[in-house]
C-alpha cells in the first residue's frame, strides 16, 4: 500500500515538509483546497524534493474550466518530471454557487465531461490531434501554436478523482485513473457501494483493476498517552459529525441504519454546534469509521483491516519519532 502524508499551511513551511516526507519513505506529498491553494505548495515541492509524488485531494474542478486544469496539469507534471497527479473533487452545490459563483447541474455528468475534455487538450498539445471537443457543459475546438506547450516530454499527469455515491464513483472508473474515496466511508460502503461502482465504471471504458488506483484516507484514532487519545478520538468525532450533516453523504449512515442521524446532525451544523455533534458519534459509529487502537497497534489493524481493498492510503502517520515513522510506513507498504 502506497502511503501519502500532508503538505499543508504556509508555504514558507513547505520546502522543509516536502524534503522530511519525502526522507521518512512516504510515496506520495498532499495537498487540500481549503485555507490554502493547493497547487502552488506542490511546485515549490516539485522544485526540493526528486522522487516523491506530488498530488492535489483535492482541487475542485467546477472551480475552474477543463483548460485551465490542463495548463495547471501540464505545467506542474512537465516540470516535477511526471510526479504529479491531479486529484479532484467536485465539492458540494453550496460551495461552487455560493463560495466560487460558478454553475452547478449534474455533477456526475459534468465531470465525465469535464475529466474527457481536459484530455482531449492534452491530446492536442502532447499528440497534435485536432482540438474539437463538443459536450453538454463544455466546447474547446480552438488551439493555435502560441497556446501550445513545447515541453511534453513528461506528457500528462494522472487524473484521480474524489467520490462518495455511486454514480460519481462509475465515472471515476470510466474515466479517471483512480479513485480518492472519501474519508467518510465504512468498509461496508466501499465493499457494497464503491468497488462495485469502480468496476461497472471500469467495464464500460474496458480497462481492468490492475490499471487503476483505489486511494483511501480512513480516520485512525489512536496517541501516544491517554490524553492524546481522547483529543484524537473528540477530533474525529467532530470530523465525522460534520461530514455526516452533509445531505449528500446520507447513504453512508443509511447503510448502516443510522439514517436518522442524518437530518439532527444538520440541524445541529445550522446551529453551529459542534461539540454536540461530535458527541453524537457513539463508539459503535466510530469504530466502523475510524481505526481505533494504540500506537503500536493501529497501524496492523488498518492495514488488515484495508490493504485487500485499496491501493493507496493518506494522511501523516501518528509516532513517537521519525526513526518511529519510518518503521511504521514500512510496515503499513510492505
Amino acid at each position: 500500500m502506497k502511503v501519502d502524508g500532508g503538505l499543508m499551511g504556509n508555504l514558507a513551511n513547505v520546502p522543509k515538509q516536502a524534503k522530511r516526507l519525502e526522507s521518512l519513505g512516504y510515496h506520495g506529498a498532499v495537498t487540500a483546497e481549503t485555507s490554502h491553494d493547493p497547487f502552488f505548495p506542490l511546485l515549490l515541492a516539485a522544485e526540493h524534493t526528486e522522487n516523491i509524488q506530488l498530488v492535489t485531494s483535492i482541487a475542485v474542478a467546477f472551480a475552474r474550466t477543463p483548460m485551465n486544469l490542463a495548463n495547471i496539469g501540464h505545467d506542474l507534471n512537465s516540470y516535477s518530471k511526471g510526479r504529479f497527479v491531479m486529484g479532484l473533487g467536485s465539492q458540494i452545490r453550496p460551495h461552487i454557487t455560493k463560495r466560487f459563483s460558478m454553475p452547478w447541474s449534474k455533477p456526475a455528468a459534468r465531470m465525465r465531461e469535464f475529466i474527457s475534455a481536459m484530455r482531449a487538450i492534452w491530446d492536442c498539445w502532447h499528440h497534435g490531434s485536432p482540438l474539437s471537443f463538443k459536450g453538454d457543459f463544455y466546447e474547446h475546438s480552438l488551439m493555435t501554436p502560441m497556446f501550445t506547450p513545447l515541453d511534453s516530454e513528461y506528457g500528462s499527469p494522472k487524473v484521480m478523482l474524489a467520490a462518495v455515491g455511486p454514480l460519481m464513483t462509475e465515472v471515476a472508473g470510466e474515466v479517471a485513473d483512480g479513485v480518492i474515496i472519501h474519508s467518510f466511508t465504512t468498509r461496508k460502503y466501499l465493499e457494497e457501494v464503491t468497488l462495485p461502482a469502480v468496476e461497472k465504471g471500469l467495464s464500460i471504458s474496458g480497462r481492468t483493476r490492475e490499471n487503476f488506483e483505489i486511494s483511501y484516507p480512513g480516520f485512525i484514532v489512536t496517541g501516544k498517552n491517554e490524553e492524546e487519545f481522547n483529543v484524537t478520538k473528540k477530533a474525529v468525532c467532530k470530523q465525522i459529525a460534520f461530514y455526516g450533516s452533509t445531505p449528500a453523504y446520507a447513504p453512508v449512515l443509511g447503510l448502516h441504519g443510522w439514517g436518522e442521524l442524518q437530518p439532527e446532525l444538520n440541524k445541529l451544523s445550522k446551529m453551529g454546534k459542534w461539540d454536540e455533534m461530535g458527541s453524537m458519534i457513539t463508539d459503535d459509529i466510530l469504530e466502523e469509521f475510524a481505526t481505533v487502537g494504540e500506537l503500536d497497534e493501529v497501524v496492523s489493524k488498518f492495514k488488515g483491516r484495508y490493504s485487500n481493498l485499496v491501493d493507496r492510503t493518506m494522511g501523516s502517520i501518528p509516532a513517537r519519532d521519525d526513526d518511529h515513522a519510518k518503521a511504521m510506513l514500512s510496515e503499513l507498504s510492505g
